[in-house]
């Protein structure tokens, strides 16, 4: 009886601590699960940004395209630097074009292959993407109180509008007609454009 018991008090204290160990990395984050979502859908999605932009920049050898690609590993970089910082592992694959996400890989095989048809069609794919990932930024900036979370998002969605301003540029020089908005409201990107 005695060995049944302590044997049952092993088989508890190991089930407890895989539990413990299973749970830890949540608890020893200090973010919500909302935050850490954020977190790591933001990273993948700023992957995705890069991803796109330097295969594209491959297919239309575009300075554009290659000059918010090097930006958009800068906003990887610093939503790494947060993921680092709570401890909530890093999901993005270090293969262009690799997502674990499964919405971000079709978007990434979507937005690619829009691209590919046209430099203007690669321009709207890259507004596309701005658009997106401001309204997901702003998301995320209300679904937190943590200064450093709202800082840091704080500092992307204004990049990601000045990548929007240059992509619209070019599409407007392109088609010598007016930008029209495509995820966002039109009123959302004329302010943005200073419009």
């Amino acid at each position: 009886m005695r060995k049944t018991i302590l044997n049952l008090m092993v088989i508890f204290g190991m089930f407890a601590a895989a539990l413990f160990a299973s749970l830890a990395p949540v608890w020893a984050a200090g973010l919500t699960p909302e935050e850490q979502e954020h977190l790591i859908f933001l990273r993948e999605e700023e992957k995705l940004a890069r991803d796109v932009y330097s295969t594209l920049y491959e297919t239309w050898g575009s300075l554009v395209l290659s000059n918010i690609a090097a930006s958009e590993q800068k906003h990887m970089d610093a939503v790494l630097r947060l993921l680092v910082k709570y401890g909530v592992p890093d999901p993005a694959s270090a293969q262009i074009g690799v997502f674990s996400d499964p919405k971000l890989q079709d978007l990434y095989r979507q937005l690619v292959s829009q691209g590919q048809t046209s430099l203007q069609d690669a321009m709207k794919a890259g507004a596309f993407i701005e658009e997106v990932d401001i309204k997901d930024l702003q998301i995320a900036i209300d679904d937190t109180n943590k200064t450093d979370l709202r800082r840091v998002y704080g500092n992307l969605e204004p990049g990601s509008g000045n990548h929007l301003m240059a992509i619209v540029s070019h599409i407007e020089a392109i088609t010598g007609e007016r930008y029209v908005a495509q995820f966002l409201t039109q009123d959302e990107v004329d302010e943005i454009l200073g419009r």
